[in-house]
């Protein structure tokens, strides 16, 4: 296929993608009610329900413009070889594969880092501040980004680089290796997550003895749930917004709730959040989910190594010759029709999961603690109430709450 067709292509599939998500938002905005649904009207009050319209209103609103200018700063690049200059600009100065493309999406990363801050600013210390949700320092966002970069630099260099050598010394076959390399750093997340990531961010801290701490411990020893450890973490260091999760493949695992959900919540409430993450790990979704995304990233891989070699790609571009990095961009952006659809049924997936978790912990615990923690997590966060079916559909990893407080009474 010659250049000129595939960036018609890629154009396409960009200005297409754009619009059809723009379309959901919209049609999700005009989808909110006034009313406050029976099942929550107790947890709501009128003011806070119209703060909550607000809130989803500002957030929709302020998504537009930021969506459409970055979809006219890629378009802008697309066509007119944005990506093919600046790999222009640095081949003179780097010959090593490596180091050019390490330099080049570092480039990229940074700038389009710069150009979005000013639109991150706002969204935290704007609108999360203007609706009592933002806790985040200056000196805590710019830790963040600093962190970020140095972490970004680390581990995506590592696998960057990693990857361009496979390509160039072992070929076509490179996706079998890749492959197994990207497995194993995906289980090494998924095991030292808590211990070794998080703590980078966040401070976490042993759950003191008390009520909280026995009911959790004897609701894990009724269902054999090998827990090691219990956190707290400091999530109020940047949000008021509450979650809990644990993490860890194997026989231990460590729970961790958020501060803000701690304050706001009865025990019974927080164990029942907490069941239905264990019902997580009993229904087996941990390892599927793993497994599925192994799947995905070996046949991801498996579809650019019939690609990457195509110096069209480069061209289509900007490019003036064959560059692994340019084909990388091309790729993702050709590819992205098909990660789209995986990407739905991972969301289906997720979404029958939860009603899963939540039935186990009805079953195992309380599904009326489970039933307010939900609503009280709903009301403090401002979510929405009326999602339209259609965003659910595309979006959504999680039923909407209404459909869970319906599932947990039957």
């Amino acid at each position: 296929m010659k250049p000129e067709s595939i960036l018609l292509i890629i154009l396409i599939i960009s200005i297409v993608s754009y619009l059809f998500d723009q379309a959901l938002d919209f049609i999700n905005l005009k989808a909110m009610k006034k009313d406050i649904p029976a099942e929550i009207e107790s947890f709501y009050n009128k003011e806070n329900y119209q703060k909550s319209l607000a809130y989803q209103r500002e957030q929709s609103k302020f998504s537009f413009i930021t969506s459409a200018l970055s979809f006219l700063l890629s378009l802008g690049m697309l066509i007119f070889g944005g990506f093919g200059y600046i790999d222009t600009l640095l081949r003179p100065f780097f010959q090593n594969e490596i180091t050019l493309a390490l330099v080049f999406f570092g480039c990229i990363m940074i700038a389009s880092d710069l150009l979005t801050m000013p639109f991150q600013w706002y969204a935290i210390f704007v609108i999360e501040e203007k609706y009592g949700f933002n806790k985040t320092t200056i000196q805590t966002f710019i830790s963040d980004k600093l962190k970020g970069y140095i972490l970004g630099a680390v581990i995506g260099g590592a696998l960057l680089s990693l990857l361009i050598f496979l390509i160039n010394y072992i070929g076509p076959d490179f996706w079998i290796w890749f492959g197994l390399v990207a497995a194993t750093v995906i289980l090494f997340v998924n095991m030292f997550y808590t211990s070794l990531l998080l703590p980078l961010f966040n401070k976490l801290t042993p759950l003191a003895d008390g009520e909280l701490k026995t009911a959790i411990e004897t609701f894990a020893q009724k269902v054999d749930f090998p827990l090691d450890n219990i956190f707290v973490m400091n999530g109020s260091k940047r949000s008021a917004k509450a979650n809990a999760f644990f993490s860890g493949i194997g026989r231990k695992k460590k729970i961790v709730l958020y501060d803000t959900l701690i304050d706001k919540h009865t025990t019974d409430e927080l164990v029942s959040v907490l069941a239905h993450e264990v019902g997580h790990f009993k229904k087996k979704h941990i390892i599927w989910s793993y497994l599925i995304s192994i799947a995905q990233v070996f046949f991801v891989l498996f579809v650019l190594s019939k690609m990457v070699f195509n110096e069209n790609l480069s061209i289509a571009l900007g490019g003036s010759q064959q560059a692994i990095h340019l084909n990388l961009i091309a790729f993702g952006i050709l590819f992205s029709p098909i990660s789209g659809i995986t990407g739905l049924f991972m969301s289906m997936l997720s979404r029958k999961n939860e009603f899963e978790a939540d039935a186990f912990a009805k079953e195992t615990f309380d599904g009326n603690a489970l039933s307010n923690a939900l609503r009280k997590l709903s009301v403090d966060s401002l979510s929405n109430l009326y999602p339209h079916p259609l965003y659910v559909f595309f979006h959504y990893s999680h039923p909407p709450l209404l459909q869970r407080l319906d599932a947990l009474k039957d």
